[in-house]
């Protein structure tokens, strides 16, 4: 976890990698120029002092990204200071070993700037492309969320779950830099997820798309079931997420970033609020 009290506010610049198709021209953006681009433009957002860059995991022909701490690993030698995070890791459908030891190596390579988001994911994809139930949704996460949060506090670990094999004094290696990788969790406006995130005293994300007014409720809900369970409200902290372009006219944004906007937003494949 982030703490510096010179610094109560932080901003980021993260990304899902699309490669959605250009509404003028009908031609999708070419997945090697684009990654190549995440990487520019995470050695922007270093020098510029921004304070944290994430990439997102999806498993879909519009997306370029479908392993985070791969991208995370190749920005982390083009940058110096700017936090690494994946937005999200579909902690549901992955393993949590291999997640802690991707992102270790992560953490190893950039000197200790790696963070953990982990989410349930929006879209359905990656439960048949792993073998995995969808009627196990939010079990899965709940699972995993609490694996890999004793992967990250203890070197070695036993530990049971109904969906996967057991763990019996295994050795988690290499370890991080950063005694623990800090792990936020991503909410899309599910209210038990934000009493999760809030119980197991983790940062909350939340992915506000639609009307900011109504994730509020949301935030609220986070911080008292947080308290509930005992934690220090420094330690809630929330972050939110947006849509973001910038343009000299908000008229010129208008005209460049809505079609644009509208189309990665046209249905392609099934999706879960």
């Amino acid at each position: 976890m982030r703490d510096d009290p010179a610094r109560p506010f932080e901003i980021g610049l993260f990304t899902f990698g699309e490669i959605t198709a250009d509404p003028v021209t009908g031609r999708p953006i070419d997945p090697a120029v684009r990654l190549r681009e995440f990487i520019d433009l995470a050695v922007i957002a270093d020098e510029a002092g921004l304070d944290a860059f994430g990439v997102g995991e999806h498993h879909r022909s519009d997306f370029a990204i479908a392993s985070p701490p791969v991208v995370l690993a190749a920005v982390a030698q083009a940058t110096e200071r700017i936090r690494l995070t994946s937005t999200v890791t579909v902690l549901s459908t992955a393993d949590p070993v291999k997640v802690f030891e991707d992102f270790t190596a992560v953490d190893l390579i950039s000197g200790g700037r790696a963070e953990i988001t982990a989410g349930r994911g929006a879209y359905t994809e990656s439960f048949p492309l792993f073998g995995h139930d969808l009627a196990d949704y939010d079990e899965l996460f709940d699972e995993k969320l609490g694996l890999l949060l004793q992967l990250n506090r203890h070197e070695r670990i036993t530990w049971s779950s109904q969906h996967r094999p057991p763990l019996v004094d295994a050795g988690i290696y290499p370890r991080p830099v950063q005694p623990e990788i800090p792990v936020w969790v991503a909410v899309g406006g599910t209210p038990a997820s934000v009493v999760r995130a809030g119980r197991h005293g983790l940062a909350l994300y939340l992915a506000i798309l639609g009307q900011p007014e109504r994730f509020r409720p949301l935030a609220d809900l986070y911080r008292r079931a947080g308290a509930d369970a005992g934690h220090e409200p420094d330690r809630l902290r929330v972050g939110v997420t947006s849509h973001f372009y910038i343009e000299p006219t908000s008229q010129g944004a208008r005209d460049t970033f809505l079609p644009v906007l509208l189309a990665l937003h046209r249905p392609q494949h099934a999706r879960r609020s």
